[in-house]
């Protein structure tokens, strides 16, 4: 089926993370028609997996829940889930727009009641929990995505949407919910200006290999670490080794893992030592006194506004620094704890340092995979979006630059204002 919606006054704004959601509304706000595209089947992206923010260590479901109650008071925000980019055509104040919009296999009747998933007993990866990493965590393959979803409503997976699984999820709900019949939906539309908010992706830690991430269990990623510590995560908020699920109360952070590397990402991705600085402090609420963090880095960059939060980890006993650039992990097979070798560049001894866990501290590139940006896109070395070339495309948040939730938030609401001008120029052109 095809659907043709919006004009050239029209604001689309690709992905609803943190910084699609704001420059979506920052433009709405301003009396301007926008359409909000994400390819997953709720909104808030990579903000709506974290724990806690730093540095006040509060938890994203705040700014979240304001946004969301925006949007769904707002009525010149269209929000379309599980919905991709396939084709951008046209310049600056007249693209014509392709969406591929995949099947829910549940429509707009769902309460989120739940009775779907309580038929069906197949398993799929649960990715808001990095399930498909070393979390290993899984949902019913009736599901609905977290806790805070938007939209409110529970997903089928593919898996079962022909299965008497499927039949039985369908039978279960009361309310009509469930559509199996569903395909895939082509949209074509029409728009003045395109703010690019995909977002980015944790750096490939299986990639690393001095690291060990594809052999060694108990060696896992800054991403997955952020899901064992929240409550609502697949353990419950313990701390626990994916190869035992043993305690891991003494764990080592290493820093720069995959980034500032000419054989991974160039750049500083900007986030991971503050990350690992807040992490600390998880582990510090899960143990107290009893636990144990070490973090190894090449320099520790905490700008600004951070150094505060960074000098008050330094204070913490169970916190402790090594400067250096980890070389290589090994595994001791008794225990299963991983081994780290190095060299300490401020005493320049050797080392080989045993723990319970390690954490990876992966950098951010930006999320690109299977979106077909326009030709005329300008990226920089990284890949990063930097726009068009005549200005009526935009990138946003850490789609164009690895930033932390405030700065892309702050970029979302300049990308915005940067659309809302290209359409005020369509409009006066046109009236000319």
């Amino acid at each position: 089926m095809t659907a043709s919606i919006a004009t050239g006054q029209t604001i689309l704004v690709v992905g609803g993370g943190i910084s699609g959601m704001t420059a979506a509304l920052e433009a709405a706000e301003c009396g301007k028609q926008v359409i909000l595209v994400e390819k997953t089947p709720t909104l808030g992206g990579r903000t709506a997996q974290l724990y806690r923010y730093f540095p006040k260590m509060c938890h994203p479901t705040c700014g979240l829940e304001i946004n969301l109650k925006r949007i769904k008071g707002n009525p010149n925000v269209r929000v379309m889930t599980m919905t991709e980019v396939t084709a951008v055509a046209g310049s600056r104040g007249n693209y014509a727009v392709t969406l591929k919009v995949a099947p829910r296999y549940v429509n707009e009747n769902c309460t989120a009641c739940g009775d779907c998933g309580k038929a069906v007993t197949s398993e799929v990866a649960d990715t808001y929990n990095y399930g498909d990493g070393k979390t290993g965590a899984k949902v019913k393959a009736a599901y609905l995505p977290h806790a805070m979803a938007y939209p409110q409503r529970y997903v089928i997976d593919p898996s079962i949407a022909g299965t008497a699984e499927g039949e039985a999820a369908k039978a279960a709900c009361k309310y009509g919910a469930v559509d199996l019949g569903m395909k895939d939906e082509n949209v074509q539309l029409n728009v003045g200006a395109v703010v690019w908010a995909t977002g980015w992706r944790p750096y490939d830690a299986n990639k690393i290999q001095p690291y060990g991430y594809d052999r060694y269990a108990n060696v896992i990623t800054s991403v997955e670490f952020e899901r064992l510590a929240d409550p609502h995560g697949p353990t419950g908020g313990k701390i626990l080794r994916p190869g035992d699920g043993k305690e891991a109360k003494d764990i080592a952070f290493i820093q720069c893992a995959g980034s500032r590397d000419e054989n991974h990402l160039r750049h500083c991705s900007r986030i991971c030592c503050m990350a690992s600085l807040k992490q600390t402090q998880y582990v510090r609420e899960a143990y107290g006194d009893a636990g144990k963090s070490t973090i190894y880095y090449i320099d520790i960059r905490a700008i600004d506004r951070f150094e505060d939060f960074y000098q008050m980890v330094q204070k913490d006993a169970t916190v402790s620094f090594v400067k250096s650039k980890v070389a290589r992990i090994a595994e001791n097979k008794e225990n299963g704890n991983p081994v780290l070798h190095g060299v300490d560049t401020e005493g320049y001894h050797r080392y080989a340092t045993e723990h319970d866990l390690v954490v990876l501290a992966v950098g951010m590139e930006p999320e690109v995979t299977g979106v077909k940006l326009p030709d005329d896109i300008v990226l920089d070395s990284s890949n990063f979006i930097e726009g068009s070339k005549d200005g009526g495309m935009i990138g946003a948040g850490a789609a164009s630059s690895p930033l932390d939730v405030n700065r892309a938030v702050q970029s979302a609401t300049a990308a915005s204002l940067k659309a809302i001008q290209v359409i005020h120029k369509t409009a006066s052109t046109e009236a000319a």
